[in-house]
C-alpha cells in the first residue's frame, strides 16, 4: 500500500499513470459499459479517464489510503470513491460491468484474492482487466533509476519480482481467478522530462519502493545514486517510452 501526501504521489506516480490511463482503457475495451470500478485508484489517474469517457455516474473507485481516495474525490466530482482494499471489496456480486486495476496488482497484499474479488463484483460476461509495468524487459519508466540503485545495492527490491511484472503472469493470475477469454499484450506511453532535475526530484518524496529506497540512504549514498542517474542522462530532454503488461478476461456466464 502506498502512503504519504497525495500531492507527492501525483508528482511521482501521476506523471506516468495519467498518460497510461487512455491506452489501458482502450485495451480493456469497455466503451459501452454502464458501471465500472477502478480498484486501487490512487489519486484518480484512471478514474478521471473513465469518468471523462463514461460519465462520473458510471464510475466507482476504491483505494486503501484515505488521503488518496479524498484526492480522487476532489479530482473526479460525482464519482463514488471509497476507502478499502482490493482483497475485500465492499460491493455486491455482479454489481459492475467491468473492474479495472491500473498499476496496482503488484502492490496488493494478496493479488489472487484481489483479482478474485474484482471478478466477484463484475457481472457474468463483464470484463476484468489489470496492468503492471514491464519490469522483465526493463521497459518500466523507473528502469533507469533501478539500474543505478542495483549498482549500490544488488539486493534492492526493484519491483521486478512482483506479481505481473513479467510476460504471462497477469494472464495466469486472471485465469486462476476463473476468468475466460484471457488476452495479454503490452500497452505503451511516452513521457518527456525537460531536465534531469524534473525527473529526479520526485524520487526524493518518499513515494513507493523507489522513494523508500532513496529515503533510506545516507547523504553520501544518495548523492552517489543521483550522480549515477545523472551520468546515464542524455543531452537535452529525456523521452521515456514505458510499456506495461496488460491482461483482460471475462467473467463466465
Amino acid at each position: 500500500m502506498f502512503t504519504g501526501r497525495a500531492e507527492s504521489y501525483n508528482r511521482f506516480m501521476g506523471r506516468y499513470a495519467v498518460p497510461l490511463a487512455a491506452p489501458f482503457m482502450d485495451f480493456a475495451g469497455i466503451g459501452g459499459a454502464a458501471r465500472v470500478l477502478d480498484v486501487g485508484c490512487g489519486t484518480g489517474a484512471l478514474t478521471a479517464e473513465l469518468a471523462g469517457r463514461l460519465g462520473a455516474g458510471a464510475v466507482a473507485a476504491i483505494d486503501p489510503t484515505e488521503a488518496y481516495a479524498q484526492a480522487a474525490r476532489e479530482r473526479c466530482p460525482g464519482v463514488d470513491v471509497r476507502v478499502g482494499g482490493a482483497e475485500q471489496l465492499p460491493y455486491r456480486d455482479g454489481e459492475f460491468d467491468a473492474a479495472l486495476a491500473q498499476l496496482v496488482v503488484h502492490f496488493m497484499a494478496d493479488p489472487v484474492a484481489g483479482v478474485g474479488e474484482m471478478a466477484r463484483v463484475t457481472r457474468p460476461g463483464g470484463v476484468v482487466a489489470a496492468c503492471v509495468w514491464d519490469y522483465e524487459r526493463g521497459r518500466a519508466p523507473l528502469a533507469r533509476f533501478w539500474e543505478a540503485a542495483r549498482a549500490l545495492d544488488p539486493d534492492v527490491d526493484d519491483e521486478s519480482g512482483r506479481t505481473g511484472a513479467g510476460a504471462g503472469q497477469l494472464a495466469e493470475l486472471l485465469r486462476g481467478a476463473g476468468l475466460g477469454d484471457v488476452r495479454e499484450e503490452t500497452v505503451t506511453t511516452r513521457v518527456v522530462h525537460a531536465s534531469f532535475e524534473e525527473w529526479w526530484e520526485p524520487f526524493t518524496l518518499g513515494v513507493g519502493p523507489a522513494g523508500s529506497f532513496v529515503a533510506g540512504l545516507d547523504a553520501e549514498a544518495r548523492e552517489q545514486l543521483r550522480e549515477r542517474c545523472r551520468s546515464a542522462w542524455p543531452e537535452g530532454p529525456l523521452a521515456i517510452e514505458a510499456s506495461a503488461w496488460a491482461a483482460k478476461g471475462t467473467v463466465p456466464r
